[in-house]
């Protein structure tokens, strides 16, 4: 197909954007007809605390549609989340634990074959058309610039700051140009070129915000300005001595709880243009005659720690503040303004969506589809439903200078109940917390806890350990 791209430069949040108008593709779409659209945005280290400061979050998502209070990723490192989001798997069974080679990031997703069956081979051997805007995996700008994976009819990948893989070829976008308000427009340009096509569509939206150094657009720069990041009971945590080593070791001084504050003020001035670019896809959507059978989900990859547990700032810890991520849709049939309490995955995201396209989920899939959940019309109070994950960390490599001054977290594994945290570090230390009695996790009963507790909790942990498709699911429904 031949390509034609141009930059243009125009106002607010409406900016640039160079763009490629692709011909009409030949596709066999008959029987996808008719089905929902779903346009998935996918930030980068959004706490899930966060999202309440951004007033356009809240008017256009959660007073519009379900917000999910008990939204958890597997493993709270960006390349095994985004590897989860596209394979519906664990990484115990994707194999990709890292942000980079030999156990992740890109290269590793690529020469284990995983790009051969992702959700977005599914969706388009189903006929939809499916686009990528923004970030795909770790290390792809490095070495995976001019490749476009299977099952994406569109391709806008980032390589750099200012430079996309746009359908093959590298377009470098001017120095000031905010990136993740060119991806707004490409995306915006993609709906509406759906205006015309019977086939439905799948847009993979992936922001560069919140993610450090949080470089907002100009037009946000006072936004925010003296906000200070919250000081919960857990903020520079008095007493570690029930911690882990690794927590013991780490304290906070005058100039970190700067870095924080600056940067969380930073964060969230970044995710005024999310809460816009939201704002400009429900007007296209709506001029396009598309936005009543349109799915609109907004996630994060992972959470993020500021300041909790004397830890500074960065993920990957089994904590609430690195696991819990937002989850807000809108949509056909999706009650505003609305909040569920059931645990969701990011494992899930897969089978969701393959359940409202009217797909089944490959077997590979470790994940449930939550679509039952969404809609008003049916009768969406499971009987029964996930009481329990899997959290996992591996000794991460670290190559990315943001993450060189990050205070590292040791390998372990973790069970999250409904109730219970329950964390066992490679090195032989154990943490348990009462999530009931004990929300901001600042006493750890594990030495004080039942044995019949730590036996069941135990039970649980190595029932997930090695489980896979079915198998997970089955696990996760195990004795509460």
């Amino acid at each position: 197909m031949s390509r034609v791209g141009r930059i243009l430069l125009l106002s607010g949040a409406c900016l640039a954007l160079g763009f490629f108008l692709p011909g009409e593709l030949e596709r066999e779409s008959i029987e996808a007809v008719g089905r929902p659209n779903i346009i998935f945005v996918l930030t980068d280290d959004l706490d899930a605390a966060s999202v309440s400061k951004v007033p356009s979050l809240t008017k256009y998502m959660a007073d519009k549609g379900m917000t999910f209070d008990n939204a958890f990723v597997t493993s709270a490192l960006c390349c095994p989340s985004r590897a989860t989001i596209l394979t519906g798997q664990y990484p115990h069974n994707h194999l990709v634990r890292s942000n980079v080679p030999p156990v992740g990031g890109f290269k590793t997703f690529r020469d284990l074959g995983r790009e051969r069956s992702t959700l977005a081979t599914w969706l388009d051997d189903a006929g939809y058309e499916t686009a990528l805007f923004g970030k795909y995996l770790n290390g792809y700008g490095k070495i995976g610039r001019n490749h476009v994976p299977a099952g994406w009819d569109e391709w806008y990948g980032a390589v750099e700051d200012a430079r996309l893989n746009q359908n093959g070829q590298l377009v470098t976008y001017q120095a000031d140009t905010y990136l993740d308000d060119a991806l707004s427009g490409l995306a915006q340009d993609f709906v509406r070129r759906q205006e015309r096509k019977d086939a439905p569509f799948f847009v993979y939206l992936s922001v560069h915000a919140p993610h450090a150094p949080a470089k907002p657009a100009l037009r946000h720069e006072g936004l925010y300005e003296g906000l200070r990041a919250p000081r919960t009971p857990s903020f520079d945590e008095a007493d570690v001595s029930d911690k882990p080593r690794w927590v013991r070791n780490l304290s906070l001084d005058s100039a970190e709880e700067k870095r924080i504050d600056e940067l969380y003020s930073k964060r969230l001035k970044t995710m005024a243009a999310v809460g816009e670019m939201i704002g400009g896809l429900l007007r296209t959507l709506q001029q396009s005659g598309k936005l009543d059978n349109t799915y609109v989900v907004l996630t994060s990859d992972n959470g993020y720690h500021m300041g909790q547990h004397r830890l500074g700032l960065g993920k990957q810890s089994a904590y609430e503040e690195d696991i819990r991520v937002p989850l807000m849709i809108r949509g056909p049939g999706v009650p505003a303004g609305v909040s569920r309490d059931e645990m969701v995955l990011n494992n899930d995201f897969v089978p969701t969506f393959a359940d409202l396209a009217g797909l089944p989920p490959p077997a590979s899939v470790d994940g449930r589809s939550f679509a039952s959940l969404l809609d008003k019309r049916q009768g969406n109070d499971p009987a029964s439903w996930r009481t329990a994950f899997e959290i996992r960390n591996w000794d991460n490599k670290k190559d990315e200078a943001s993450y060189r001054a990050v205070t590292p977290v040791p390998p372990y594994r973790a069970v999250r109940t409904k109730r219970y945290l329950y964390v066992e570090y490679e090195a032989g230390e154990r943490e348990l917390y009462d999530l009931r009695r004990d929300p901001y996790e600042l006493n750890s009963l594990h030495d004080s806890a039942d044995p019949d507790l730590i036996s069941k909790l135990d039970a649980r942990l190595d029932a997930l350990r090695d489980c896979a498709g079915k198998g997970c699911r089955t696990a996760e429904d195990g004795p509460p």
